[in-house]
């Protein structure tokens, strides 16, 4: 029997993923080297005797080309993440995405395995549009910002992926995320969502960053890996570039004070400048809200949780 090859699979989206691909009947692997995943994240379902955990980097997995041979599909969701990681890991985190996409491209290209690659809308960098398509030109900050590190390492592996699509009839389906969210997710590496939610429990105030007018467009779990499963099994979807992404865009400020509205909390809100939150010149997106036409048109799935029900679902977690 194949099976379903995920990379980062202990990770908050890879954990609900795999969950996802065991109860559709699948044989899963997984191959994480835990760096930002948990082996915790997998709990419900680590006694399954169709999955395997593999606790290693892709560069450095030995069993690789076989798991790659024997995979029906890939789907590469190991990546660095989280601003704070990039800010104070930049080499950590061009090397990770890079080099461990270059590894699992190599090794399925031979037997044309098809591969989801998991890329970010991180990769619009500075654009002012008021929405993101897929054929947008892209606007990257300067290299002396680290920030736009990841988004270009991020960017290099969609044209590396397209490259092997393209020269190696390699089947290869790239998919930009927009703030997924949801249960599992930590604040760890400054993730907004979860940050708030645990103050509000506490009581504690909600640190808003900058000054709070920036928007977002939150996207729950369970919709991205619905939208990651629809994609990976459409033909038509092969060689294309898709946003994940909710369509309800948001003030991080009125997220603040809509997270302490529906959970009750008695928190405040606080201001943080960027440059006492991450480092002086941080440079941050303004608006970030996805077109998603593509996405439906192909696969017929649109996510539509409401923020409100996301954020007690993930309260609840």
């Amino acid at each position: 029997m194949k099976h379903v090859l995920v990379t980062g699979g202990a990770g908050f989206i890879g954990s609900h993923l795999v969950e996802r691909l065991l109860s559709d009947g699948k044989s899963v692997v997984v191959v994480d080297d835990l760096s930002t995943g948990s082996l915790e994240n997998l709990r419900t379902v680590e006694k399954q005797p169709n999955l395997r955990v593999i606790t290693a980097k892709i560069s450095a997995c030995v069993e690789l080309p076989g798991l790659v041979a024997g995979a029906e599909a890939i789907y590469h969701l190991a990546a660095a993440v989280g601003v704070e990681l990039v800010v104070k890991s930049p080499i950590h985190v061009i090397e990770t995405n890079l080099h461990e996409t270059e590894v699992l491209l190599e090794a399925a290209a031979p037997a044309r395995v098809p591969v989801l690659m998991a890329s970010t809308s991180e990769v619009y960098g500075k654009s002012q549009k008021a929405e993101f398509s897929e054929e947008d030109d892209l606007l990257i900050g300067p290299p002396h910002q680290s920030r736009w590190s990841y988004a270009c390492s991020k960017l290099m592996d969609e044209f590396l992926a397209l490259a092997f699509a393209k020269e190696r009839a390699l089947p290869v389906v790239i998919a930009r995320l927009f703030n997924t969210v949801g249960p599992r997710q930590t604040g760890r590496y400054g993730m907004v969502l979860p940050r708030f939610i645990a103050a509000a429990k506490s009581g504690a105030p909600l640190k808003v960053f900058g000054d709070g007018q920036q928007s977002r467009c939150f996207c729950y779990v369970l919709d991205t890996v619905e939208a990651l499963v629809r994609l990976q099994n459409s033909a038509a979807a092969r060689g294309e570039v898709f946003n994940i992404g909710g369509g309800e865009e948001i003030s991080i400020h009125e997220l603040a004070k809509l997270v302490i509205e529906t959970l009750g909390s008695k928190s405040s809100v606080e201001f943080v400048p960027y440059s006492q939150a991450y480092a002086p010149g941080f440079d941050d997106m303004r608006r970030r809200k996805p077109l998603v036409e593509k996405l439906a048109r192909v696969t017929g799935f649109e996510p539509a949780t409401s923020l409100r029900e996301i954020i007690r679902l993930t309260a609840a977690d």
